[in-house]
């Protein structure tokens, strides 16, 4: 009892702190733990509503950000379908803006997934310090920026090191920066280390800690998994546009089915989920993704890894593609023979692997929504911010997304990837030329012994 009347009297000191007060006039004025301004200590509701006591604030947002030629089409309508109307066109803006980043290349795409993930991290760093910005925190805002740079500088110089070998090699600047890359990451980590515990000062020790955490959690779900998009995109486009592709296939038909069928409330956490958009986003998601990887995978430009040609300085996708983008032929199970009186069917086995990319979209997807949905209703906000109308902030659109590319990152290192050559050859090329020779005569060597190459002439 008396541990719990300790962390009471801390936090009650800890608030008042922030609010100015004498820490030594609060002994006497405990307030309950339920009405802690951080709501440590606050006790469960019915289950039905949450209370508003020991909730931190975030002043809501009134800024609209409507095109004002929606904002006239869409006038004199209900609130229901001035939403859905206004949801729809930025939907099909945003559709149409993803096609044309597909048709510029794989440089657009990874600039555009790096200006998403800079976007996403300053939504959840701004609801930090709006929820906190009574405290006049030092610095908060300046290392959060700080180590999302340390962070980057850390999972892009892998990328250079593991795709870029042979510009790399041309460069003595890069070969430096790419052999001693983690110390030099790790450098600057210590630095924005140091520079926190600095910053530490009396009145605010636990909430610099609370945002420091909050920094690094923001770091891990958004810089993180948006590393592995483009690592995903690195194996082949086709890896990057089916699981972006059926993310966004099922929360739309998800949304149209829960809007116009919609009856049974699906989870707690989004009272506008039901079961019927859940349902019928589950199975239009399953036929989107098995369609689009049929079209997708008669394509090279689509199933070849993305690889940088270092005599042109662009990027290419030409191979000879591998067995899961080759059309075969499969025989139906006898029982199923019966049913569609068919026998075989030609299918590119890339197309069962969407399938469970698409049950995956659709099935545990939507967790992501619901934990962005949970993190949304922690601080009493609608949305992440208002940068897109009736759709709210860029993170309320990748919640899921991001999820999606781990999954999928995970699926290709457990069930896809195999050994790639163009890989071991840039990294042989960073080698020293010593190195390289003493590698090539364990070759040269070891195919001899298996016959492969002929013996050495006496």
């Amino acid at each position: 009892m008396c541990c719990v009347n300790y962390k009471e009297k801390d936090m009650t000191e800890l608030r008042m702190r922030g609010r100015g007060a004498d820490p030594d006039s609060v002994s006497g004025s405990m307030e309950a733990a339920g009405e802690d301004r951080l709501g440590l200590a606050g006790g469960e509701g019915d289950g039905d509503r949450e209370s508003n006591a020991g909730t931190p604030e975030v002043p809501p947002s009134t800024v609209d950000n409507t095109p004002q030629f929606l904002n006239k089409a869409v006038e004199g309508l209900n609130p229901r379908w001035k939403n859905w109307r206004i949801r729809g066109v930025l939907s099909l803006a945003m559709i149409s803006g993803f096609f044309m980043v597909i048709y510029l290349g794989p440089t657009m795409l990874i600039l555009v997934v790096m200006t998403i993930q800079i976007k996403c991290f300053q939504e959840i760093i701004d609801i930090g310090y709006r929820v906190y910005h009574s405290y006049e925190l030092p610095w908060f805002r300046t290392l959060s920026w700080y180590f999302l740079i340390c962070v980057n500088y850390f999972f892009y110089g892998e990328t250079l090191a593991e795709y870029f070998g042979a510009l790399v090699q041309r460069e003595d600047s890069l070969q430096f920066l790419v052999r001693y890359h983690r110390f030099i990451s790790f450098t600057l980590y210590l630095a924005g280390f140091c520079m926190f515990v600095l910053s530490l000062v009396t009145k605010h020790y636990r909430l610099q800690f609370y945002m420091f955490a909050w920094t690094h959690v923001t770091l891990l779900i958004v810089v993180t998994q948006s590393h592995l998009v483009i690592q995903n995109l690195f194996e082949g486009m086709i890896w990057f546009i089916v699981p972006i592709s059926i993310v966004i296939c099922n929360d739309i038909m998800a949304y149209l089915f829960g809007f116009f069928f919609g009856r049974t409330p699906l989870i707690k956490l989004s009272p506008k989920k039901t079961w019927e958009g859940f349902i019928g986003g589950f199975i239009w998601t399953l036929v989107c993704g098995f369609i689009l990887a049929y079209l997708l995978a008669q394509f090279q430009y689509f199933v070849c890894p993305v690889e940088y040609n270092s005599e042109t300085n662009r990027f290419t996708a030409d191979c000879e593609p591998s067995d899961i983008f080759v059309m075969q032929q499969y025989t139906f199970p006898f029982a199923v023979q019966n049913i569609l009186t068919w026998k075989t069917v030609n299918l590119y086995p890339y197309q069962i692997h969407s399938v469970v990319l698409s049950t995956f979209a659709s099935l545990i997807g939507p967790f992501g929504g619901f934990f962005a949905s949970g993190f949304k209703r922690a601080f009493q906000i609608k949305d992440f911010a208002n940068t897109i109308p009736g759709h709210g902030g860029i993170m309320d659109r990748f919640d899921c997304q991001y999820l999606m590319a781990t999954f999928t990152h995970v699926y290709i290192a457990s069930f896809i990837r195999g050994p790639n050559p163009s890989k071991v050859l840039q990294q042989l090329l960073v080698l020293q030329p010593e190195q390289q020779l003493s590698i090539f005569n364990a070759m040269r060597d070891r195919l001899r012994d298996r016959g492969i190459l002929p013996p050495a002439a006496m």
